[in-house]
């Protein structure tokens, strides 16, 4: 099964992006003809999505190049965009090492990236679907589709490629606040497709966990993607996700985090030295520009949360399953 959804188009001398912010509304595209215009584009969320990230931020290289730009410039600006995301500093070194190539070689090389990103991404998800037994009941946050990556998805992937294999029974989405990106973006791609789906209101997901329980449709598998992966298996991902781990620890879920081998980072030895990107309060205290909170009420906004290895079943990339993920195990994997 290939995703209906394109979030990322090269267009021979610009880069198409889909509006992530106007979805499930509207479809809009926005052009991007230089780097800035892609880190800008990353910072607002237009893109958002690791994978999805680190493709962009490649094309936004390579555009810099073909319109003869400042390469070292255009590195910076979208170094910027979004701190702990690995893979866009995974995608931008990639592009650094051409340096000394035409532009070119460096556009063929994002296209790489981003075709690579495909073909991990459907690898990836017949690993994670293995897993799942008859009749799964799967619970999944935030948005790893295809509009997270470059096709496919990774964690939605694995959803998606277990629907087409006969295993998925019913999916849940958390809506993730403040973006809402399971409610605008997941329960979308997943509706295109008619797979079921209920959203679910972040607070309400110990609630849904039990309530499945009691009725003998437990949730089987919380399933989640990662922004970065540090060496012993800690991850971060969306805010939210490590509330989710605990949850499934007291309900009997499992928890899959389906991530491509470079989201992880082996420089970080464990999670607590992952920088975590706190976006503006007004994201929290406003809605659509109108004030939801009180005047000058303080917020926390952190977009991301770490959820220890010790809580994750399995972690799955396109080079295999870790089960019990370790400094070790991981280590001898991507090593492969």
């Amino acid at each position: 099964m290939h995703s209906q959804v394109h979030a990322i188009d090269w267009q021979q001398q610009h880069l198409r992006l889909l509006d992530q912010r106007q979805l499930p509304h509207q479809q809009h595209y926005i052009d991007c003809y230089n780097a800035q215009d892609v880190a800008d584009a990353i910072r607002d969320m237009v893109v958002r999505g690791a994978p999805a990230i680190g493709i962009a931020a490649a094309y936004g290289y390579a555009l810099e190049a073909l319109h003869g730009g400042d390469l070292q410039h255009a590195y910076q600006v979208l170094a910027e965009s979004r701190p702990t995301a690995v893979n866009l500093f995974w995608a931008l070194d990639r592009m650094v090492a051409l340096n000394h190539s035409s532009h070119a070689e460096l556009v063929a090389e994002a296209r790489r990236i981003h075709s690579e990103d495909i073909a991990a991404n459907q690898t990836m998800a017949q690993f994670g679907a293995s897993l799942l037994g008859e009749g799964s009941h799967v619970y999944t946050h935030c948005n790893t589709g295809a509009l997270a990556t470059g096709g496919h998805g990774t964690a939605l992937g694995v959803i998606r490629s277990a629907w087409q294999d006969g295993k998925l029974a019913q999916v849940f989405a958390g809506e993730t606040r403040p973006w809402l990106q399971g409610a605008r973006l997941t329960c979308w791609e997943l509706m295109q497709e008619q797979i079921p789906v209920t959203l679910v209101c972040d607070g309400a997901a110990a609630h849904v966990m039990k309530q499945q329980q009691q009725q003998g449709q437990g949730i089987d598998w919380i399933i989640v993607g990662a922004d970065r992966i540090a060496a012993n298996g800690d991850v971060a991902n969306k805010i939210g996700t490590y509330s989710l781990a605990v949850l499934a620890k007291h309900h009997g879920a499992k928890l899959m985090v389906v991530a491509p081998s470079s989201s992880f980072d082996l420089s970080i030895a464990n999670g607590d030295d992952i920088v975590i990107e706190q976006r503006p309060a007004t994201e929290v205290t406003e809605l659509h520009g109108s004030a939801i909170a009180p005047s000058g009420c303080d917020a926390a906004n952190p977009s991301f949360d770490v959820t220890p290895a010790e809580l994750i079943t399995a972690i799955v990339c396109e080079k295999g399953i870790i089960p019990a993920p370790s400094t070790e195990v991981i280590a001898s994997l991507l090593s492969r």
